[in-house]
C-alpha cells in the first residue's frame, strides 16, 4: 500500500514538473490608457523618476519606503532605488532610453522579496486632444516564475497595478492641463 502512495505522490510531482517546464519562457504584462493632455505634458511624469512618488501605485503602498536617486534628473542613465516594506521589496530602475515625449525604457531589477530582472516601457502617442499611453513590463520566465504563474495570475495583479498607475497619471496630468 505504502508503495502505491509513493508511486502516486511521484506521478503527481513529475506530471507537476512537466506542466511547468512547458509554460512559456517569458512574460508580458501590458495595459493602456488615453488621457486628455498632450505627450509633453504626460512625459515627463514617466522620464523623471522624482515624480513617480505622485503617481506610482507602489508610492501609495509604502510612503516610508527609501528612496535613492542617482545619475541625471531625468531621461537616459537616471537610476532610482528603493527599499521598502514587503508589499514593495527592494529594487532598481535604470533608465535605458529616453525619446522626448514618445518612449522611454527601464531596466527593472528586484532584489526582494524575489530577485528578477525584467524591462519596463512607456510608450506615448497623440490621439487627437488626448494621449494613449502604453505601459509594458516583460522578461524571461525561470522555473520559479513558470511555477508561480500557474498558481498566481500575475497579468491580473501586475495589470491591475498598473492601471491604478494609469488612472493616478492621468489625474495627475490632466490636472497639469487645466492650470
Amino acid at each position: 500500500m505504502l508503495i502505491y502512495i509513493l508511486l502516486g505522490v511521484a506521478v503527481v510531482v513529475v506530471v507537476f514538473l512537466v506542466v511547468v517546464a512547458l509554460q512559456p519562457g517569458n512574460f508580458r504584462v501590458t495595459r493602456t490608457a488615453k488621457i486628455s493632455a498632450p505627450p509633453a505634458v504626460v512625459f515627463p511624469h514617466v522620464n523623471d523618476f522624482h515624480q513617480w512618488q505622485a503617481w506610482s501605485p507602489w508610492a501609495k503602498m509604502d510612503p516610508a519606503a527609501k528612496n535613492t536617486f542617482a545619475g541625471p534628473e531625468a531621461g537616459v542613465g537616471a537610476t532610482f532605488s528603493w527599499d521598502g516594506n514587503k508589499k514593495v521589496g527592494a529594487g532598481r530602475m535604470t533608465n535605458l532610453e529616453s525619446r522626448p515625449n514618445a518612449f522611454v525604457k527601464f531596466k527593472l531589477e528586484f532584489f526582494k522579496p524575489f530577485q528578477a530582472v525584467n524591462t519596463a516601457e512607456f510608450s506615448f502617442a497623440p490621439d487627437g486632444a488626448q494621449t494613449l499611453v502604453t505601459w509594458s513590463m516583460y522578461g524571461p520566465n525561470n522555473f520559479v516564475g513558470k511555477a508561480m504563474h500557474l498558481l498566481i495570475d500575475c497579468d491580473k495583479m501586475i495589470g491591475g497595478q498598473f492601471e491604478q498607475g494609469l488612472a493616478n497619471l492621468k489625474a495627475l496630468a490632466e490636472a497639469d492641463t487645466k492650470r
